[in-house]
């Protein structure tokens, strides 16, 4: 079920009762699972500079499943998500169509692209350890591999391990050791957990901060939300509890995941919504869709923003292809479940 859907027209659009399936000369329709204030300034801008309207439906969920169900009536052209396992769910139930554009290929690296060119990277987020400043020397861990560690027992929190954003981490490590090497170190792992897997990623840094342990999963943008919370300050704190850590920066690097776009099969304003995406994968769009979620820009070279730069600059990303780490999502689940990491 949708748990929180609205639309987003221009004003013209309003003055008119037009709704979303209605037709006009140039328009993109869009399914959004990201949050309104992170993309209404950049659809805003290209409305300006394009003169092609956005309308939006955002939910928090339930998108895939309603675009199936409309099947070739749907109205909408692209989708917007927060992660990739919704764009490979997309692709997987022949809910896409690729898209061939120099422009996003010389804007997006290969490794944040759908190999069939299916999806899209927007912006990239780091699968980062929070580490204590008080508990956890400068050093002292500096891989993902050494969560394992015996030395960490009774140390370490983290939310479920079923959650997309550990699935990723956990589906990057069987590309790299392999599934019987994997499974080794997710049971480490449990036995290093200081309780039971809850909570969000802000949870673990508050847990940190509290000494209910000293490291933690979590992904970057956690860090600048905490750390500029003029509305819970206490989240301030948290926040200045910890170091940040970007695992193997001697090796492969640091993991990497992405917000994302599809354009649906039957998109029927298609020129236009191809030319949304360029958009966003362009200098300017890719600098105030990142800044807005402290994320940063899929587009090599491109300005990150003040907070980027003063608390995290710059790091070696884990250039393995998405589409890989995605096919190994259902077997990294299997092990959660078979080492019953959430229990």
């Amino acid at each position: 079920m949708i748990a929180r859907v609205f639309c987003r027209l221009t004003t013209a659009a309003v003055a008119l009762g037009v709704a979303m399936g209605s037709v006009a000369a140039e328009q993109v329709n869009i399914y959004s699972y990201r949050q309104p204030f992170l993309i209404e300034p950049v659809l805003d801008r290209f409305t300006e500079e394009t003169g092609i309207e956005t309308r939006v439906v955002y939910a928090s969920k339930g998108l895939n499943e309603r675009l199936q169900r409309e099947g070739r009536n749907s109205p909408a052209d692209l989708v917007l998500t927060s992660n990739t396992s919704n764009l490979v769910e997309l692709v997987d139930k022949g809910l896409t169509q690729p898209v061939e554009s120099e422009v996003l290929e010389e804007n997006i690296p290969a490794q944040f692209r759908d190999r069939e060119d299916h999806w899209f990277g927007l912006t990239t987020r780091a699968r980062l350890i929070y580490a204590s400043k008080d508990r956890v020397k400068p050093g002292e861990i500096t891989r993902y591999e050494e969560l394992a560690d015996p030395k960490w027992k009774g140390r370490i929190c983290t939310r479920s391990g079923k959650h997309p954003y550990n699935l990723s981490l956990f589906a990057s490590m069987i590309a790299h050791h392999g599934e019987k090497e994997t499974k080794k170190w997710l049971e480490g792992l449990k036995a290093n957990l200081a309780r039971k897997p809850q909570g969000n990623d802000r949870a673990q840094v508050k847990a940190i901060s509290e000494g209910v342990c000293d490291l933690s999963l979590g992904n970057s943008y956690y860090f600048g939300k905490m750390i500029t919370n003029k509305e819970e300050p206490e989240q301030v704190d948290w926040a200045k509890s910890v170091n940040l850590v970007f695992p193997n920066q001697e090796d492969r690097g640091t993991h990497m995941f992405i917000s994302g776009a599809a354009l649906t099969k039957y998109a029927p304003n298609r020129d236009n919504a191809v030319k949304l995406l360029e958009f966003l994968s362009g200098e300017q769009a890719q600098y105030l869709y990142a800044e807005k979620n402290f994320e940063f820009p899929v587009r090599p070279g491109t300005q990150r923003s003040d907070l980027i730069n003063q608390y995290m600059g710059e790091f070696k990303e884990d250039d393995i292809s998405l589409t890989e780490i995605g096919s190994h999502v259902p077997t990294a689940s299997k092990l959660v479940d078979e080492v019953g990491f959430d229990f």
